[in-house]
């Protein structure tokens, strides 16, 4: 079964289309589907229309947050609910299009390099119904994302994205990390890819995201990068720039030391210490470094005492029958 989870905020005026459009799409797919309304907190009636659909629709179901507690939450709330094998995510302003089920399918079970399945497609807004100002920055972005972690993709943040269910099993997103789940998913081995769809002009509401959302999304591609570098291992990088911060100020300091003791000999050689702006620097590097250690050092121990579900390792498939009858109990 596939389980379709469509985040919603204040789109009433789409929601019973999209249901439709949906249902056609899984009956062209062959394939059993639920679908997941979530209203992230809605003003306009929309919580009123999903208690319709789920009414009127056996499949559907719907999901009030309290709240706006955002993308990211709201999908989370949706892949909790679900129970599908697959989940196939896409917004609720009909841009995305649900036609594109059959396809996203097909390409997830053949779509790797020499037709081995994947694990996760994304829609690829070949052609984007966007104002430029959208467009262009998306790009930029885009770029961005693959030159910093490697997962090279046209569309990361698109909507429209079909997943296995297990990827959730291992990976979460929190505050606005739901545009890198591609990113995450790849640092966990799972396998992603890509496939271009139709994306509509939009018809209804507008456009819940500001410029803002460009300085978040650089501030969240930081923590991301971090994350699927050095999760596991900060020492590795906050230790790095804690020695080589302290080999600069070792080295200024004894370049000083010299200085100082020529002065003992000829004191009117060059300028006294204490007017160099080098000392303040050498001894700054020397307290920043010994910073970033320590900060290395309480990250690892953060990291060796705290309980999580999220275990270091991700296993594909399992061989033997003493494995598989363990792994089925």
């Amino acid at each position: 079964m596939i389980s379709v989870i469509v985040p919603a905020k204040d789109e009433a005026a789409t929601l019973a289309e999209l249901v439709q459009r949906t249902l056609e799409a899984g009956k062209l797919a062959a394939q059993a589907i639920e679908i997941i309304l979530i209203d992230d907190g809605s003003t306009d009636g929309s919580w009123v229309e999903i208690q319709k659909l789920a009414t009127f629709h056996p499949q559907v179901s719907g999901l009030k947050l309290r709240r706006n507690f955002g993308k990211a939450a709201a999908l989370m709330a949706g892949f909790h609910a679900a129970k599908g094998e697959l989940f196939l995510t896409l917004d609720a302003d009909l841009q995305d299009d649900p036609a594109e089920l059959p396809a996203m399918v097909e390409h997830l079970r053949h779509g790797g390099s020499g037709g081995e399945p994947l694990d996760m497609v994304c829609g690829w807004k070949k052609k984007r119904n966007d104002p430029w100002h959208k467009v262009l920055p998306s790009r930029v972005f885009n770029w961005m994302i693959g030159f910093f972690t490697g997962v090279k993709l046209h569309d990361h943040n698109t909507g429209l994205k079909l997943y296995r269910a297990e990827i959730f099993k291992e990976v979460r997103i929190y505050g606005e990390l739901h545009r890198f789940i591609p990113v995450l998913a790849d640092a966990r081995g799972f396998k992603v890819g890509e496939i271009p769809v139709t994306h509509h002009p939009r018809r209804h509401g507008f456009s819940k995201y500001g410029t803002m959302r460009f300085l978040k999304g650089f501030l969240d591609l930081l923590t991301v990068s971090f994350l699927t570098g050095f999760g596991t291992r900060p020492k590795h990088l906050l230790g790095a720039i804690g020695l080589v911060s302290i080999l600069f100020g070792a080295i200024a300091m004894s370049w000083l030391a010299g200085i100082w003791i020529v002065r003992l000999a000829d004191p009117d050689f060059g300028e006294p210490l204490h007017r160099r702006p080098l000392l303040v620097v050498s001894l700054g590097a020397l307290l920043f470094g010994v910073q970033m250690l320590s900060l290395g050092w309480i990250a690892e121990l953060i990291l060796s005492v705290q309980s999580s579900d999220l275990l270091p390792y991700s296993i594909a498939a399992k061989a033997g029958n003493r494995l598989q009858k363990s792994s089925d109990a």
